[in-house]
């Protein structure tokens, strides 16, 4: 036997050597529909992979600023409760050499002592941003000052602080007390009917 003769051609006129060869087309359609599918399939995998990569790092570059602010809020306001406790001492020296001023000459020296201490305290608040919001014929803000009570005051605009019962106290721009004030009201409307 040769070689020849174990190769065989398909013959034009045998039907199934058509279907065999229709079906071969058929088959590398689908095959190649089937690549295509999960070429599309990967390519939106990866779409969404790198969508959630892009967002896991915004997400933790979020996450990092807002612990950065957190910890220098911390460092900056960490003495708010312990400086709220200290301002009754400022309010009772100042009340002290306020009334060492009414009495007569014999208190000079305590009240210089006073006035002192007074002012070293002061000096430290200062060097911790401890700031007195002392709002004396300013415009009341209710963001800083409380009201205590409103007068009439002729000569005085409406609205403006007329005098300070207790001052205020910010600490790095956050208030920690407000000031305690008394506000002018406007003139009532005194016109009595004919």
């Amino acid at each position: 036997m040769s070689t020849e003769q174990n190769h065989q051609e398909p013959d034009p006129q045998d039907p199934g050597s058509e279907d065999a060869a229709e079906s071969r087309p058929e088959t590398e359609q689908s095959e190649a529909q089937s690549a295509t599918g999960e070429v599309e399939q990967l390519t939106t995998d990866l779409a969404n992979a790198k969508d959630q990569v892009l967002r896991t790092h915004a997400e933790m570059q979020n996450l990092r600023r807002r612990m950065e602010r957190d910890v220098e809020n911390a460092h900056k306001y960490a003495l708010e409760k312990f400086v709220g406790e200290l301002l009754p001492v400022v309010d009772n020296l100042e009340r002290s050499i306020q009334a060492m001023a009414d009495v007569d000459g014999d208190f000079k020296a305590v009240s210089d002592g006073i006035e002192l201490t007074l002012k070293s305290f002061q000096d430290v608040l200062a060097r911790f941003k401890v700031e007195a919001v002392d709002p004396g014929g300013e415009a009341f803000n209710p963001d800083l000052h409380q009201a205590m009570s409103m007068l009439e005051v002729p000569d005085v605009k409406p609205n403006t602080v007329i005098d300070v019962f207790q001052k205020g106290y910010t600490l790095n721009g956050r208030l920690i007390r407000p000031a305690m004030v008394v506000v002018a009201k406007s003139a009532a409307n005194n016109t009595s009917e004919p």
